[in-house]
């Protein structure tokens, strides 16, 4: 009986080690799509922006083959959980609830927000008064959401979209006021119509954007901050921010 209780535990044991040894020769990255410019489908259909070619850079500098998987916002962080990919690289604030769930990789970009709305409409965001009663577009779940909801949801009616192509779609339509979103993301989707303009001042909202992982994986959270690290150092970092952005987002 000893014998077997130390071979089972000698085999558990073992099973322990190789999960712990496990070498991330492939790494599923999940991304919520679209979110131009960080991640959305080029005319050929092909996944591409900001994150999937940094992810891709990261990928070939820890010499592991990149999966891409689609995985709308609402569920991102359960699919993480339930082990449907490995890390996911889609433009997550880092926040202390979040933390609570998953493990983040150290900072790689942060960006303003900002409010968007239809030209020369005069609205004065900073204005609880000015604000009372209009219509307010949102991307759920986003640090933008949690900023509207507590600091102007006692007088807006906020209106809550799974993704950002849905929201630009209604404030184009008139049928929202103006919305609150990520300032790069607002510029490629928004500000490409001669009808629409920034509200006010971009406003700095968050601690950055993380790469998120299981607990249990730090081991890939490592390899990924190494990458990053290195990829800054070399101009690698540099080179694909340019390709998208005409300011610095690095951090």
């Amino acid at each position: 009986m000893k014998k077997l209780i130390i071979a089972v535990s000698c085999m558990l044991a073992f099973s322990a080690g190789s999960i712990q040894a496990k070498d991330w020769k492939e790494v599923r990255i999940a991304v919520d799509v679209p979110y131009e410019p960080f991640e959305f489908k080029a005319p050929d259909g092909s996944l591409t922006g900001f994150e999937v070619d940094l992810g891709n850079a990261v990928c070939a500098e820890i010499k592991a083959k990149c999966e891409w998987i689609p995985q709308a916002w609402d569920g991102i962080i359960p699919g993480l959980l339930a082990r449907k990919y490995d890390a996911i690289m889609s433009s997550m604030s880092i926040t202390e609830e979040r933390a609570k769930k998953v493990l983040f990789s150290e900072g790689y970009y942060n960006t303003p927000s900002a409010w968007f709305g239809k030209k020369g409409m005069g609205l004065d965001v900073a204005s609880k008064e000015a604000l009372t009663g209009k219509k307010i577009g949102v991307q759920r779940g986003t640090l933008q959401d949690n900023y509207v909801t507590d600091k102007f949801g006692d007088v807006v009616e906020v209106k809550r979209y799974t993704t950002a192509d849905d929201l630009v779609l209604d404030l184009t339509g008139g049928r929202l006021d103006a919305v609150f979103l990520d300032f790069p993301v607002g510029e490629k989707t928004i500000l490409n119509n001669d009808d629409f303009e920034t509200l006010g001042d971009n406003i700095p909202v968050g601690d950055g954007i993380g790469v998120a992982f299981r607990k249990r994986d730090q081991e890939l959270a490592n390899k990924f901050n190494k990458a990053l690290k290195k990829l800054k150092d070399d101009g690698t970092y540099d080179k694909i921010m340019k390709k998208y952005f005409a300011y610095d987002i690095k951090i």
